[in-house]
């Protein structure tokens, strides 16, 4: 199997700034998605709120939580928004922008 690219949004994700333990994490959780492996809690979960083939990662860090949302596509892992997350919901703004996102992608 092929490995697949990060699609980075180029002007629309900013990087947070994680720990280098929680970007270890981030990056070999996003390496394991390139290779074609699908992860499951407490990695990952589903938003069917976002959209089909969207998930988020899950990354601890420290005193904070990240979150990742990407959709895998057939031919790349396009990355949607990175965000801490503070509440238990997804906050209303980060499904837009990663709905608005995917148009773009898209177009």
């Amino acid at each position: 199997m092929k490995e697949k690219p990060l699609i980075w949004l180029h002007g629309e994700i900013k990087t947070p700034p994680l720990s280098s333990e929680a970007r270890i994490e981030a990056g070999y959780l996003l390496r394991k998605l390139q290779m074609g492996e699908l992860l499951s809690l407490p990695h990952a979960r589903p938003m069917p709120s976002i959209g089909l083939r969207c998930y988020e990662l899950r990354i601890d860090d420290q005193n904070k939580t990240w979150r990742i949302v990407y959709r895998i596509d057939r031919d790349a892992i396009v990355i949607l928004e990175v965000f801490e997350k503070r509440t238990r919901k997804t906050p209303r703004e980060v499904i837009v922008n990663c709905k608005r996102r995917i148009r773009l992608y898209e177009s």
